[in-house]
């Protein structure tokens, strides 16, 4: 069954816009570097509604070991690695994708 995982990000006052943008460049090199991506999206929040967390990651894969080979891939940690610092709050969550058993 596939796997939606969903990542959260609230980014610290001091984040700046540059700061976002090479997420964003990392963030658009890893469908072509992780082959068990199925899709992949992201970006910044819309603005519409008070309270929302600042950026999201919707990566879609086939399975749980889709999901391992993501989470774990260098390319995906080396992307964690600029993103872990800016954080000031993350939330995330791996759920079946109904309909794709």
């Amino acid at each position: 069954m596939a796997i939606r995982h969903i990542a959260l990000f609230r980014w610290r006052d001091d984040v700046t816009p540059e700061g976002v943008s090479r997420v964003q460049e990392l963030l658009a090199a890893l469908p072509s570097a992780i082959p068990e991506l199925r899709a992949y999206s992201f970006g910044p929040d819309a603005g519409i509604s008070d309270g929302a967390f600042d950026f999201a990651v919707v990566a879609d894969v086939e399975d749980e070991a889709g999901f391992a080979a993501y989470r774990d891939h260098p390319e995906h940690q080396a992307a964690l690695g600029v993103i872990r610092p800016m954080l000031a709050d993350r939330a995330a969550i791996q759920y079946p994708i109904a309909g794709t058993e």
